[in-house]
């Protein structure tokens, strides 16, 4: 059931295809966090410059996830087209960029 509007949300015609995008989505995950880690290395960027400030784990991790988002949708885009799937993505990320208020960038 869930799998059905998910297809027509993303008008997507196989079940193959489906699964294949959640493959992307999975190994883009995974391969952000491990890439993102040695990049975060680095800078110097890490926990314990953060622990004197108030508030400082989570800004810590505001600031990561804030550094970690556009390796993720770089590595989005180029998983998607060793599977494939770069035309779905693209028209994917244009959605969420836009979202973000990117719009003048990526018009429709």
């Amino acid at each position: 059931m869930a799998f059905r509007k998910l297809k027509e949300k993303w008008e997507v015609t196989s079940n193959f295809q489906l699964v294949v995008i959640f493959v992307v989505f999975a190994i883009t995950g995974s391969l952000s966090v491990k890439l993102g880690q040695p990049i975060l290395d680095f800078l110097n960027f890490n926990p314990e410059r953060f622990s004197t400030l108030p508030l400082g784990k989570i800004l810590y991790w505001l600031l990561r996830l804030l550094l970690i988002f556009p390796i993720y949708q770089v590595l989005l885009l180029i998983v998607a087209a060793l599977f494939f799937q770069f035309k779905f993505f693209w028209a994917f990320e244009k959605r969420i960029l836009r979202r973000m208020g990117l719009k003048k960038y990526f018009p429709e």
